[in-house]
């Protein structure tokens, strides 16, 4: 799976990166007709002790599926962002298993 990654007013960050790479690759591995991650990375300042954005879209066969979370750190908000697409996925693959019967 390719996956971009964007800082919005934020220096890049090769830890962040890894550590949301990561997680994708957990998904990667039960999901694997996922085809491409867009991850983008921001800060709120006027949302203490939250603000640490994280939202993730994922292109798959149909509509892409995209999830965002607001936490007080970046990494949290990641690991958010990932659990809510696994239920999203979930879902999803149960849903192309219907189909492909």
């Amino acid at each position: 799976m390719e996956a971009i990654y964007q800082f919005v007013k934020l220096e890049k960050s090769e830890a962040l990166q890894e550590f949301a790479q990561k997680k994708l690759d957990k998904l990667e591995v039960k999901y694997d007709f996922i085809v491409k991650a867009q991850v983008y990375f921001k800060k709120e300042e006027a949302q203490d002790p939250n603000g640490f954005i994280c939202n993730i879209k994922l292109s798959v066969p149909g509509p892409q599926i995209f999830a965002e979370s607001n936490k007080d750190s970046f990494e949290s908000a990641t690991a958010e962002s990932v659990k809510d697409l696994d239920k999203q996925l979930a879902k999803k693959k149960s849903q192309m298993r219907t189909h492909s019967n």
